[in-house]
């Protein structure tokens, strides 16, 4: 018997509450960041990208931006063409969109509709890599998120669609997630053990 729309989003908002729960009180959150920053700084090394779109970390998310401050400034130690900019989500509530907005440390920030830090009157960028944060994630690539439909609703209208990749800890492993067919699967997922998709 297939599930009905309403217990679908039912088991899916309890599922959320529980993850956020599950990362909020993991005893080693910091040494898994760690590992992470690893992880990413690693993985970053090669890649020819200038403009990355991120997030500012919310209800114990892994915080990308130290290891992306990083790699900026990377980019300024090499004979590079066009200089690497970093990008943080600015969300349009009533038009339910987002675009991204230049993010460096110390730049003016303002609140968004969901109370969220965001860059405040800097320039829109569009960014050809995009780390998202996952609060759980599955085979495949796909991501479970908070439920508002941005990143799939902005992935679906980006051309060309930006290299994406989820950022969470071994702890978010959905073994038995099943994607609806609006879900966007990534191009990769990073964990505090390394890459693990692609396998």
């Amino acid at each position: 018997m297939d599930k009905s729309d309403e217990q679908r989003a039912f088991e899916k908002k309890a599922l959320r509450k529980r993850l956020i729960e599950q990362r909020l009180s993991l005893p080693n959150r910091l040494q898994r960041a760690d590992l992470l920053q690893q992880v990413l700084r690693i993985w970053l090394i090669g890649r020819p990208d200038t403009m990355i779109g991120a997030y500012w970390p919310i209800k114990g998310e892994f915080d990308p931006l130290p290891a992306l401050h990083r790699w900026k400034e990377d980019g300024e130690l090499i004979d590079q063409p066009q200089p690497r900019m970093i990008g943080l989500p600015v969300v349009d509530k009533v038009h339910k969109s987002m675009a991204f907005h230049a993010w460096y440390p110390g730049c003016p920030m303002e609140e968004d509709a969901y109370g969220i830090p965001k860059p405040k009157d800097t320039e829109v960028i569009v960014p050809t890599l995009l780390f998202v944060a996952c609060v759980g994630y599955a085979a495949g690539g796909y991501r479970l998120g908070y439920g508002g439909g941005f990143y799939d609703r902005m992935l679906a209208r980006l051309n060309p669609r930006p290299f994406t990749v989820g950022l969470g800890y071994a702890t978010d492993f959905l073994p038995d997630f099943e994607p609806e067919p609006h879900d966007m699967a990534l191009d990769a997922i990073l964990n505090d053990h390394g890459v693990v998709w692609p396998v």
